[in-house]
């Protein structure tokens, strides 16, 4: 058994975000020492690092909770896991879709300028147009 600040150095995630995890139920309730402190086990250590790589790739809470019920239930059928997944890459495919334009914008901006005044400056006017 471990003390929350074992715990964090562990998984790799701050005591607040623990703490937070056991408030919002995607990690369980700590147990609690007799000083009232809380206390945890490896598994709580596997369950985090499983949410922190979820939460790296982006899914929400919501979808991290589904997927740590379905872990608890390996009979059944990934597909659930698997439509989770698809869904998310969707995300960051229509996320870097749009990162793609900001850059070209971006480009476009830095190429016009030539780092003259202010009051000539392209970035500026860019960013002052309406759209």
């Amino acid at each position: 058994m471990m003390p929350i600040g074992t715990l964090a150095k562990q998984s790799g995630v701050h005591i607040e975000t623990i703490r937070y995890y056991e408030r919002v139920g995607v990690l369980p309730k700590a147990l609690r020492a007799a000083n009232g402190r809380r206390i945890y086990g490896q598994q709580d250590v596997r369950r985090l690092a499983f949410i922190r790589h979820a939460r790296d790739l982006g899914f929400e809470l919501a979808s991290v909770r589904a997927l740590l019920a379905l872990q608890e239930t390996p009979e059944l059928s990934c597909k659930s896991a698997s439509d989770l997944a698809s869904a998310q890459l969707l995300a960051v495919e229509s996320r870097l879709s749009r990162l793609n334009v900001l850059r070209d914008e971006l480009k476009r901006m830095v190429r016009s300028c030539k780092n003259g005044r202010v009051m000539d400056c392209r970035v500026i006017d860019a960013l002052s147009t309406m759209v």
